[in-house]
C-alpha cells in the first residue's frame, strides 16, 4: 500500500498509521488550503480562597492570568514540537480567555486558534488550554496543591473537508 493509504480499525480510519501499523505524519499536500478554527476549553477547580487570590491579583508569583495567557499562546504556536506527528503551522490567531466561577470555585480556560492552511488546529487549541491550566496551577500551587484540571476538550472546529463541528452540549460560554 502507498504512503497515503489509510489503516482502518473498528470502522474508523486511523490516518497516522500506515498499512503495516507504523506511525507516520499524514501527507496533507493534496488538501485544500482553507480557513480553519478550533475552540477548546478546560476548567481548573480550586478552593474558594485560591480563587479569591487569583481574582485579587495578589498571588506571590505575579499576574496569574497574564502569565497563563502568554503560556497558552506560546503552547499553541509550539504544538508540533510537543505532540508527535503534528504539522508545524503558521498560526494566524491564538487567544486564551478566562472566566472565573464561584460554584464550583475555579476558572474556565478557553482557547481559540486560527490558521489558513491544509490541516486543522484542534491540537493547537487543546495544547493552549492544557498549558494555560498547568501555568495557573504552577502560579498558585503554593496556596492550593489540590487544584484539579477538568473537562479539557474540543468545543468547536471549522474548516477543511469535514466542515463545521460543535460539541453536542455546546460547551460553556
Amino acid at each position: 500500500m502507498s504512503e497515503t493509504d489509510e489503516h482502518a480499525k473498528g470502522g474508523r480510519t486511523l490516518t497516522h498509521l500506515d498499512s503495516e501499523g507504523a506511525a507516520r505524519m499524514v501527507d496533507v499536500s493534496e488538501k485544500a488550503v482553507t480557513a480553519r478554527e478550533a475552540v477548546a476549553e478546560g476548567f481548573v477547580a480550586m478552593a474558594p480562597e485560591t480563587l479569591a487570590i487569583l481574582r485579587s491579583g495578589t498571588a506571590k508569583k505575579g499576574d496569574v492570568l497574564a502569565t497563563a495567557r502568554i503560556a497558552g499562546i506560546m503552547a499553541a504556536k509550539r504544538t508540533s514540537e510537543l505532540i508527535p506527528l503534528c504539522h508545524p503551522l503558521a498560526i494566524t490567531k491564538a487567544e486564551v480567555a478566562f472566566a472565573p466561577s464561584e460554584a464550583p470555585a475555579g476558572i474556565r480556560v478557553t482557547a481559540r486558534v486560527r490558521v489558513t492552511g491544509q490541516t486543522g488546529v484542534e491540537m493547537e487549541a487543546l495544547t493552549a488550554v492544557s498549558i494555560a491550566c498547568l501555568t495557573i496551577y504552577d502560579m498558585l500551587k503554593a496556596v492550593d496543591r489540590g487544584m484539579r484540571f477538568m473537562d479539557i476538550r474540543l468545543i468547536e472546529k471549522s474548516g477543511g473537508r469535514s466542515g463545521h463541528w460543535r460539541a453536542e452540549d455546546g460547551g460553556h460560554d
